[in-house]
This record gives C-alpha cells, structure tokens and sequence, in this order.
C-alpha cells in the first residue's frame, strides 16, 4: 500500500471483532517501525504502555465513556512521554553521530530544555502526534484500522497505569480488525481555508 493510499484510507475506527488477535510479529513490526518517527533533539521522550490485560482494559473502558473499541479492538496503546527524557543520558541519543557533531547537539539539549516546562510539555506532544500518525498510517498497511482517543479520565487511566509523576499522557490509540466502515467524511474544509502564503492578511491586534 502506497502511503497516499494509506493516508485517504485511515479513519478513525469504533468497531473491531473482540475474537482477532493480532500475531505477536505484526506488532513488533509496527511498533519497530513507529519509533523510526522524528523527534526534537532526536530524544526520543515518547513512552508507549501496551495493555494487555483484559481487566485492565475494562477499568480503562469505564473511565472512557464506555467506549467499546477500548476492549474490543486487538491492541490499545497508551501514548505518553517523559518530561524528563531530554536530562537522562542526552549522549545516547547522538551516540552514533560524528565527535563534532556530538560536541555541538549533546549541550544543545539542556540549553534548548532546562527551566522550560512549557517547552517540554509541547515537545512531548508534539512528539507523541508524529509517532501516533506514524503508528495509524503502517497499521492501515498492515491491514488494521485504529482510533486515536482522547476521550477518557487521563488522571483515572494514569492511576491505573500507574503513571510516573514525571510522565504525562497524550493519547490512546485502539488497533485492531473493524468490523463496520466509518461514516462519510463529514466534511473537508478546502486547502485554501486553512494554508495561507508567507504570512497572514490584516494587522496584529496588539498593534
């Protein structure tokens, strides 16, 4: 499947066959593809937790609205990211660069992070929307449909995962078998509603 096959295909999912199980080396390969995704500093900060356990979906579902895709669907991620990634061992991640290069991007990082919690909350997020792009796009190559969600308690589900205080969640994805099509798209708005060239039209209102 072409990419742009896989980008007009994917919509997001409510409906999978409970009985499919998805093969233990389809999941390894799309989750060994998912971490080729672009971070920031190359750090790396997203921290996926794979649930697995039946009664542990149930507990997520109650805090979700009840939303049946929750247990229902093969595998559920929760999409989270360590806020304090960019501080733990920042040369493991250019560990294979140039000494040069190394030298230069490593002090990069605590300069670019330290003090800015505002700067690293985006990050994460930032981070977590490319890898679950990522993710939903190889699952529709791989034959899966998936739902990206953010409709749930996040502190109930953090409890329930036992979060880390220096963790936050983003959001969950559901992947698995759909048993029903989406509706039609309710409506695309046109590309020149949402890209302008160079710059926006009309004065700043703090002008």
């Amino acid at each position: 499947m072409k990419v742009s096959e896989a980008i007009r295909t994917r919509r997001a999912i409510k409906w999978y066959d409970p009985e499919h199980k998805m093969p233990e080396e389809i999941f390894q390969t799309l989750m060994e593809h998912a971490i080729l995704a672009p971070t920031a500093f190359n750090i790396q900060n997203w921290r996926f937790v794979h649930v697995s356990d039946p009664e542990q979906r149930k507990a997520i579902r109650a805090v979700a609205w009840d939303q049946a895709q929750i247990t229902d669907a093969s595998e559920l991620l929760v999409l989270c990211f360590d806020n304090k990634a960019w501080e733990q061992e920042p040369h493991r991640y250019w560990h294979n660069a140039p000494q040069e290069v190394q030298d230069f991007l490593v002090p990069a990082i605590d300069s670019y992070y330290r003090d800015k919690p505002q700067v690293i909350r985006d990050e994460g997020m930032r981070s977590c929307g490319l890898i679950g792009q990522t993710i939903m796009l190889l699952a529709e190559e791989l034959g899966y449909k998936s739902c990206p969600m953010d409709g749930f308690d996040f502190d109930a589900v953090a409890k329930i995962i036992n979060l880390p205080s220096d963790h936050s969640i983003a959001f969950m994805i559901a992947i698995g078998k759909g048993t029903k099509d989406a509706w039609p798209k309710p409506g695309q708005l046109p590309l020149n509603d949402v890209m302008v060239t160079d710059r926006f039209d009309g004065v700043n209102e703090s002008d």
